[in-house]
């Protein structure tokens, strides 16, 4: 070091060696510091950094310099580990490697086992920072550099901590895909698969949490399985494996209840604790969860032994962990909500003070977006609760409402966990005339409603939707509740909120903005945009069965769902806009209304009633205590004192009600002299609506009105396995050819030409469609109900993907086209409704199957009244809206030809 230091000495400031000199200096000085013969490191880094301000980028000896800078660096945070000082290498490495090729004497002589150090070091927090390097460094591993895999890994877990401070479900989906990379890269044998299977599996099931998507916990399972295959007895860390295997099934079983599920996740985790003796250093997490094991098989059982074993164990755990302990909450919470399930058993005060205690302390020492804190106040809600209905103060109500808003409000609370919360609450506070449960059924609907937004396809929506199976009653029980209140006009908003979700979030894609184009063109044409992007990524994403593929397509339609909610946002801001897309009012939905009452049909287990919804003023309601035949004439009644004979009536029915042909109420008795009493059909001229929503958007589009094109679709000879041939197809398509006015372009698509493509071509360009063929309803997956063609399947979900916003009327003479499934009666999910979404302002469809020869006679009276103004010359237009009426005189004049069954199985939908 003396030699060169003499040297440098020689060569000052502005000697053409200065630079050189200065570098063998710093390297001498750094091999001393490595070596230990020399502590100064201070000055062997400024040496460094001056002889690199002497050689920029392009110079030579630049690389060489930079990487010695780094292994200065590095060597620093070995031996004193001070962050700084791996944070700079890092970034300096970000500046080394792109000039530096693999092939090159740099990467020869250690480049990799530097970015290998920092990759394995920098230290895991969530600032932008420190994110934003590990990206950069994961750019620096192309696919196939040795060190991508950690540097997966390493981000991943960057983003793991973002997540658990900030609980932004979107940075679980880039977790996975990374995860999801790392385990590619890593085949079995690989040292890392273990860590790497577990940070995936972990991933899935944080995102099983928030979403719900059942798959995401098989998955999780099965990498757990693999994961305790790789650490044998004895392993040092099997018990992570055993624990965190138990957890997913215990996950498993609250959403399955398979009974074989917990009861494996208890063996599991005793075992863990097993591997855990006094002193270990995991005993307090392992105790903790077999606690909340043993708790939920209690949950299920009711075995008071178990719950008092998870006390024990709680209380054990709570012992070993420290003050400061980063998951000493968990402890607290998870003991508080065992000891309120005791004192709902036992009774004793004493258990409830302690629980309630327990949950107060660990709310204090959570940051106020920590993601366990909407779960606190969740429980602390219950705990207040519990004791309101022992003691019967009304100041714990107060306090359980109190805590439940702020559960529901937390803005890291996962929807899967919020909406079952709230709809407790509900069904909890139903009885106390507060408020609270109607605050509550809203607050559902709006998370449901969120938690759908997130899925990228209307089949993963409706999935996500059944999966919430107890949520079908909670549109009717809410309108219930709310006409119990006496807030007719609030029931109707919530019905309205609560049912056809998937419809309307689909529906916001397509929302017209001409009002919106005069305030702000740009505004409304970044939503437009926007709106095409995102239908065009739900539709893309549909059709992916690669599980990778599909993951990055979700995020990307998320990504893109972020874009659009904030341009929607900018556009409430608008004071003339301020409630765009937000649930319509009642004056909103009273517009469906405009040219005749729609009936609400409310069947909930807590009451039925029928709202009616008049062209003005408040809804009517009509108690239907046992829907016996005098409160069915009651509502006749009531009808008839608003109405004129013959009017228009509109229903919408719910739940139970979807499934009963409501248009043919008929008492079936005979007056005193001898006449047949009057049915609804001989009184007026009934239709139905899937929701309020949808009659009012029908309405709102027949402002487009286009000179009309007739397209008659049959297909009788489906291919082999599709159904048997229907005769009468083809002379019910030339009948309906002769019928259709000459003023009117037509166009008939049957036999070979009556494709998949070739009827969607045809609902595309025409504006009126009949349709001829088989349907089928398929209650397991109702999104692929469908029209039989000759090739492939025409469905709902075809249907739903095309915009036809100049489409008039549709009828739809086929089996099962306005029937919807079961699981969510009041989601309205099949063919008829998909037609109108898509832009068919006025639908004809079928509740069951239909005798193709018979119906050939209400097709046949139907379009002689529809179009009889125009054969005689009266009129000049035709007009979907005389569908209903038509529809009624068909069915009134074949009485004698059709049986009832086959007269009341075609209904009218739209305006």
């Amino acid at each position: 070091m003396q030699h060169f230091q003499s040297v440098l000495d020689q060569c000052p400031v502005g000697h053409p060696d200065h630079a050189a000199a200065l570098t063998n200096l710093a390297y001498s000085r750094l091999e001393g510091y490595i070596h230990n013969h020399l502590q100064d490191i201070d000055t062997t880094t400024s040496l460094f950094r001056e002889s690199l301000a002497l050689c920029p980028q392009g110079h030579p000896n630049h690389a060489s310099l930079l990487y010695n800078l780094i292994r200065a660096l590095i060597w620093r945070h070995s031996k004193e580990s001070t962050a700084v000082y791996i944070h700079e290498s890092a970034q300096l490495c970000c500046k080394l490697l792109p000039p530096c090729s693999e092939d090159t004497y740099l990467h020869s002589i250690g480049v990799d086992s530097a970015v290998g150090y920092m990759i394995n070091n920098l230290p895991i927090d969530a600032s932008d920072e420190d994110i934003h390097l590990r990206r950069n460094i994961l750019e620096l591993c192309p696919v196939g550099y040795q060190l991508r895999p950690r540097a997966l890994h390493q981000l991943a877990q960057a983003l793991e901590t973002l997540f658990q401070q900030c609980g932004n479900i979107h940075d679980i989906d880039e977790i996975i895909q990374l995860c999801r990379e790392a385990v590619f890269l890593c085949p079995e044998g690989y040292s890392d698969r273990g860590s790497f299977l577990n940070n995936l599996a972990f991933s899935l099931v944080i995102r099983f949490d928030n979403q719900g998507k059942p798959n995401d916990l098989d998955e999780a399972i099965t990498l757990h399985e693999e994961l305790l295959h790789l650490r044998p007895v004895g392993h040092e860390y099997r018990n992570f494996a055993l624990d965190n295997l138990g957890g997913a099934l215990v996950t498993r079983f609250k959403k399955r209840g398979d009974i074989d599920d917990i009861t494996r996740a208890i063996i599991l985790r005793r075992e863990a604790l097993t591997s855990c003796p006094p002193g270990h250093p995991r005993r307090d997490t392992v105790l903790n969860n077999l606690a909340y094991t043993l708790k939920t098989r209690y949950d299920e059982s009711y075995v008071s032994e178990d719950l008092n074993k998870a006390i024990d164990r709680y209380r054990e755990s709570h012992l070993l962990r420290q003050l400061d302990h980063p998951e000493r909450h968990v402890i607290l919470y998870n003991l508080s909500a065992a000891l309120c399930s005791r004192f709902k058993h036992t009774q004793k005060n004493g258990d409830i003070e302690e629980a309630i205690q327990l949950c107060q302390e660990a709310l204090v020492s959570l940051p106020s977006l920590h993601p366990d804190k909407s779960r606190i106040y969740s429980w602390l809600h219950f705990a207040y609760l519990s004791r309101y209905r022992i003691h019967q103060d009304p100041a714990d109500l107060s306090l359980a409402v109190e805590n439940f808003r702020l559960s529901l409000r937390h803005p890291t609370q996962g929807f899967p966990e919020r909406c079952p919360h709230s709809r407790k609450v509900a069904l909890i506070t139903r009885r106390h005339r507060d408020g609270s449960a109607l605050e509550a059924y809203s607050t559902f609907f709006k998370l449901l409603d969120a938690h759908l937004a997130t899925r990228s396809s209307a089949t993963s929506q409706r999935e996500a939707a059944a999966a919430f199976h107890y949520a079908r009653s909670l549109p009717v029980d809410a309108a219930s509740c709310a006409i119990r209140s006496g807030n007719l006009r609030h029931a109707v908003e919530l019905v309205e909120q609560g049912r056809g979700q998937q419809w309307s979030l689909a529906s916001r894609l397509k929302t017209p903005v001409e009002d919106l184009e005069s305030a702000n063109p740009q505004l409304a044409h970044d939503y437009e945009e926007l709106s095409k992007r995102v239908s065009n990524a739900a539709q893309s994403s549909a059709t992916m069965i690669n599980r990778a593929a599909a993951d990055r397509a979700a995020t990307e339609y998320r990504r893109l769902m972020r874009q659009w909610e904030a341009v929607v946002a900018k556009i409430c801001d608008i004071r003339a806009f301020s409630r765009f897309l937000l649930p319509p009012s009642y004056e909103d939905l009273q517009a469906a209304a405009r040219h005749g009452p729609v009936i609400i049909l409310i069947a909930s287990q807590y009451s039925c009633s029928a709202i009616i919804i008049p062209t003005s003023g408040d809804p009517l309601n009509v108690p239907l205590p046992s829907v016996s035949l005098t409160e069915l004439n009651n509502l006749k009644d009531r009808f008839a004192s608003k109405l004129k004979l013959r009017s228009r009536i509109w229903l919408c029915p719910t739940a139970a009600f979807t499934f009963i042909p409501l248009h043919a109420a008929h008492p079936f008795q005979t007056k005193a002299d001898g006449s047949k009493e009057s049915c609804l059909e001989d009184l007026y001229i009934c239709s139905y609506t899937p929701t309020l929503s949808a009659l009012v958007r029908s309405r709102q589009m027949m402002k487009k009105r286009v000179t009309p094109s007739f397209a008659t679709i049959g297909q009788g000879q489906p291919g082999a396995g599709k159904g048997k041939a229907l005769l009468a197809v083809d002379s019910k398509l030339k009948l309906v050819h002769k019928l259709v006015p000459a003023t009117a372009k037509h166009v008939t698509i049957s036999g070979d030409t009556a494709t998949r493509a070739g009827a969607l071509q045809a609902l595309e360009e025409n504006t009126w469609v009949h349709l001829a063929c088989h349907g089928k309803q398929d209650p397991a997956q109702p999104y692929d109900s469908h029209f039989v063609m000759r090739d492939e399947h025409l469905t709902l979900l075809d249907i739903m993907e095309k915009d036809i916003p100049r489409a008039e009327f549709a009828f739809l003479s086929a089996c099962h086209t306005a029937i919807g499934d079961e699981k969510t009666p009041d989601e309205v999910i099949h063919l008829a409704a998909g037609l109108q979404f898509s832009g068919f302002k006025s639908v004809i469809g079928t509740l069951w199957e239909v005798n193709d020869a018979v119906a050939k006679h209400v097709v046949k009276a139907f379009y002689k009244y529809m179009f009889m103004d125009l054969k005689n010359g009266k009129g000049v237009v035709m007009d979907c809206s005389r569908a209903a009426w038509a529809l009624n005189c068909a069915t009134h004049a074949v009485k004698t030809k059709v049986p009832l069954e086959q007269r009341m199985v075609f209904i009218h939908i739209g305006v």
